[in-house]
């Protein structure tokens, strides 16, 4: 047992709406017989507060307490056993698990599953066609809401967080940002933000990065996800410089 982030229950507050027990993909919240939010187990919770946004009398927060660690195959278990397959796909750390059902239903999502994508040459089943661009990415998932802190390719890398918009607007994005880094991507107008913050900086904390680089677009929105960055870095204790890259709506690199 050790300190860690976990969810607190204000049950003064707590009105019984049952929206955090459906927005927490970890199934770690149910409503009691007094139709108030309660934790099923501390082993169920990431810490990562998906449920802060939704509460709408704020009856949740995240707080620093002794507390056992998140167990991400327990979870999955538990969320498989009382929602099914599809629920438990979405549960945190879900691909680290995947073997550990023997299901023949259970395919794993694609989207959820690490994997890392080695670069393809000349002499392979799959070769690049002739005059294309290389592709430089180099691990799946992306996106922030799934990808896994423990991630082994995380371990010892160059880190890129980027903007969705931007890969689509600079148009050498593989060549002149992605190549030799590892990539996660973000929108911070259109996710659900929640616990981006704690994330990213489980990710620098437990991994050896090498350079953090955010991408974002001029737009002002963006500049959100640049601010979430710095705030992980200063959870994480790293002091990790974070070198910040602005993309024009014409393609340009700002600077």
């Amino acid at each position: 047992m050790g300190r860690r982030k976990i969810i607190e229950i204000d049950r003064e507050k707590c009105n019984g709406c049952g929206l955090c027990t459906k927005a927490c993909a970890e199934g770690a919240l149910v409503l009691d017989k007094h139709n108030k939010a309660v934790l099923v187990k501390e082993i169920f919770c990431d810490g990562m507060g998906a449920c802060l946004d939704v509460c709408p009398v704020g009856a949740l927060k995240i707080v620093e307490k002794d507390s056992l660690g998140y167990d991400p195959r327990a979870a999955f278990d538990h969320v498989l056993k009382t929602q099914g397959v599809e629920a438990a796909k979405k549960v945190h750390g879900a691909s680290e698990v995947r073997g550990h059902v023997h299901s023949p239903n259970f395919g794993g999502c694609p989207g959820s599953m690490a994997r890392e994508i080695k670069p393809l040459v000349p002499g392979s089943q799959n070769v690049p066609v002739p005059g294309s661009v290389q592709s430089e990415l180099s691990q799946w998932p992306i996106q922030l809401h799934l990808i896994s802190p423990q991630a082994p390719y995380f371990k010892e890398c160059d880190l890129l967080i980027a903007a969705d918009c931007t890969a689509f607007t600079l148009g050498s994005f593989h060549q002149d940002m992605l190549k030799g880094k590892k990539l996660v991507i973000a929108c911070p107008k259109l996710d659900e933000t929640g616990g981006y913050v704690e994330k990213i900086a489980e990710l620098l904390k437990n991994n050896t990065v090498y350079s953090l680089t955010v991408v974002i677009m001029e737009v002002p929105c963006c500049s959100g996800l640049f601010q979430i960055v710095r705030e992980a870095v200063e959870l994480s204790g790293t002091q990790l410089p974070v070198k910040r890259i602005v993309i024009g709506l014409d393609g340009v690199i700002r600077n």
